[in-house]
């Protein structure tokens, strides 16, 4: 049996039987082929995630068809036993406090710096009594270096993040009062970032300290609202890895705290209804998308004056996140819809946003038979992915790779495959 789920084979066959179609006709609908299909029927061969939520949309199932894969039995079975304890899904994480990431840091404090990288102390800058005109500076300088990480390798912009939250670091450490406050405010939002595009590069370990130091700053700073989006960060490295359950914990956790920002608790939502559509959970996805855009919709500035948290770059993110909702519930032609729609609204210079989701519309338009669509929108995404060396994109090639493995004689397929290949296996910097 190979690890199939007892009862998906057959009630696959019975509801397929129930609505009056033959075996070749439901192939067409999936685009499967016939063969694969009936060794699922027969339980020769276990449904992946994916195909399980295709074929529970594509019959009305409602999710009784979707209950009997594996992964989602996996899913429902720690929900149950962690809802009942009280843990909110955690299974053991813990997100490491402020004292615990300060514990992280050298005796002396500083932040690691990459190789051959140098900072001029403040003493010799002499910048004690302009903080902040110092702090309007690198503001602006952190609106700079955001742009370039839309457009270059994370691993070029790391070093840069890292210098400058070691300079910020020294400089609060000299302020005081409100000035103090906005230093550390800004290395916060540094080190964030320097979590994402550790991410980024491939180093998810890295990524998560670099968050837990944004929250030592922050919490030092009075704020609360970055301890809270950092479990949204957390959940996103959950989302790559393919946890629903521990998306969903994370989320949650981070929208358990009422008294900060509304976008803060906007996006926690979004990234909620991420882990349950990955679980094929349609109610309960559409419930934290309905939450999400309620949130954000008077989400104002969050009073700091600082860039926002987040993505920026994305006109609605709501309706970007709906769309690949809806391809991970088994609704790929919405999510072609969707996507065609809000890609055409995302600015050119936002290079990695641009092609992330031109990605995941290509896979989105293979998932509905639509080939030669899919290959176009990949072959114009595959140069600016090679130039912005995303480790999540290459995650989501390597799954539109798996997708095209279903038609290698396609020759609009085979013609792309080998520049498919040479950027969806290149090692993550450092590996």
């Amino acid at each position: 049996m190979g690890g199939c789920a007892p009862g998906f084979g057959a009630e696959l066959r019975r509801r397929r039987k129930a609505v009056g179609l033959s075996l070749t006709e439901l192939s067409a609908m999936l685009h499967y082929s016939k063969g694969y299909l009936s060794k699922i029927e027969n339980d020769r061969k276990a449904p992946s995630p994916e195909l399980a939520r295709r074929c529970d949309s594509v019959l009305g199932a409602d999710g009784a068809l979707l209950v009997l894969a594996p992964g989602r039995r996996s899913y429902l079975r720690r929900r149950v036993r962690d809802d009942a304890a009280g843990e909110g899904l955690t299974d053991g994480y813990r997100l490491p406090d402020a004292a615990h990431s300060a514990a992280r840091r050298d005796e002396a404090g500083c932040v690691p710096l990459g190789p051959g990288v140098t900072v001029t102390t403040l003493a010799a800058v002499g910048l004690a009594a302009q903080h902040d005109r110092t702090a309007a500076g690198f503001q602006a300088m952190f609106i700079q270096v955001r742009r370039l990480g839309m457009t270059i390798s994370p691993a070029l912009v790391l070093p840069i993040l890292a210098a400058q939250i070691k300079v910020l670091r020294e400089l609060a450490s000299a302020a005081d009062g409100s000035s103090r406050r906005r230093l550390l405010l800004l290395a916060a939002r540094y080190a964030e970032y320097a979590g994402w595009m550790a991410q980024e590069a491939g180093d998810d370990r890295a990524a998560g300290w670099w968050t837990d130091m944004a929250v030592g700053f922050a919490t030092a700073a009075g704020d609360r609202d970055l301890a809270s989006y950092a479990l949204v960060r957390h959940a996103l490295i959950a989302l790559y890895r393919r946890d629903a359950c521990r998306t969903v914990a994370l989320a949650r956790r981070a929208q358990s705290h009422r008294e900060v920002a509304p976008r803060v608790l906007g996006l926690a939502a979004q990234r909620e209804a991420q882990g349950h559509a990955l679980a094929g959970d349609y109610d309960d996805c559409q419930r934290a998308l309905e939450r999400a855009r309620d949130l954000l919709a008077v989400a104002g500035p969050d009073g700091s004056g600082l860039p926002v948290l987040g993505s920026s770059t994305v006109p609605d993110s709501v309706d970007m996140v709906t769309a690949w909702c809806l391809y991970d519930l088994g609704r790929p032609q919405q999510a072609v819809d969707m996507l065609q729609q809000e890609l055409a609204r995302v600015p050119a210079t936002a290079a990695r946003a641009r092609t992330r989701f031109a990605v995941r519309l290509s896979m989105a338009r293979a998932a509905v038979g639509d080939l030669d669509g899919s290959c176009a929108t990949a072959a114009g995404a595959l140069p600016t992915a090679a130039i912005v060396d995303s480790a999540t994109i290459r995650l989501d090639l390597r799954d539109l790779a798996r997708v095209f493995a279903r038609w290698p004689r396609h020759p609009a397929v085979a013609a792309l495959s080998p520049q498919l290949g040479g950027v969806r296996n290149r090692p993550a910097p450092g590996r």
